[in-house]
């Protein structure tokens, strides 16, 4: 199984020099760089998004092997959707799936199925990846199509990542996908996910569950980004670090409908 790229010359660059380019830019070059379990990193077009992707990753040392989970925005597939097999064929080079954690991961919980269709058109997770191929070109991926979730089963998963990490005894990168609020004032947008951020930092799932839920507070990402803290606390985690926030009205302008990114480092 082979996925194609579904949303090259959309979100980011095709052509494999421009990317690389446009990379360049994103990433600042000098930054000090810290062991992280995870990282909350935003998926919108790169023009918008991609400057708080680039010092997002850029602040963390980046392993080998990766696993990303995103929100399931077409609503295909299984609930929490994991691609075992197979490769992505991306504009900087194919990346393998790391099959050997994923067997792991699926030996915990039922919950987490096998399937290709939710990540066909999914680019939660596709956008990631460029960023994590700049640093790492033999990277690996295990990746999570994740839809609404109750918390519980955010716990259960979020464990089953855990174990299936340790059972896999080598160093691997948390990457949670997520936007924050969806298209409203900028004043509106800071505020709601001041809130979230804020529990976040607390490194308090339910409480960042229950706020964003309890809010609505349009974080794409919720599921994502609980279940990364959840498995990030079971791993050893002491800290979240907030690397910057901001909105796509930073880059177009307007500041009457934007939508909110930024990037976390949980370590």
């Amino acid at each position: 199984m082979k996925r194609e790229p579904a949303v090259a010359y959309q979100f980011y660059p095709g052509d494999p020099a421009t990317l690389k380019e446009t990379l360049d830019r994103l990433i600042p070059a000098a930054t000090a760089k810290q062991k992280a379990l995870a990282v909350v990193s935003p998926h919108a077009g790169y023009i918008y998004s991609g400057s708080v992707a680039g010092e997002t990753f850029a602040a963390v040392e980046i392993p080998r092997d990766i696993l990303v989970m995103g929100p399931n925005h077409h609503g295909y597939g299984a609930s929490v959707a994991l691609m075992e097999k197979g490769a992505w064929d991306m504009p900087l080079g194919e990346v393998a799936i790391n099959t050997v954690l994923a067997r792991h991961l699926l030996a915990q919980t039922e919950i987490i199925e096998t399937d290709t269709l939710a990540h066909r058109f999914e680019h939660s997770l596709e956008v990631q990846v460029p960023f994590l191929q700049y640093f790492r070109p033999d990277l690996t991926l295990t990746p999570l199509v994740i839809s609404h979730l109750s918390f519980k089963s955010c716990q259960i998963v979020g464990e089953a990542i855990a174990a299936a990490i340790e059972q896999y005894g080598k160093p691997v990168l948390i990457v949670a996908s997520s936007d924050m609020t969806h298209y409203e004032s900028r004043e509106s947008a800071t505020t709601k996910d001041a809130l979230a951020l804020k529990q976040l930092m607390a490194m308090d799932p339910q409480a960042l569950y229950n706020t964003v839920l309890g809010k609505k507070i349009s974080m794409c990402g919720i599921m994502p980004a609980t279940i990364a803290l959840i498995a990030a606390l079971r791993l050893g985690a002491s800290q979240a670090r907030l690397i910057r926030y901001t909105d796509s009205g930073e880059a177009s302008g307007d500041i009457n409908q934007v939508v909110g990114y930024a990037g976390v480092v949980i370590s």
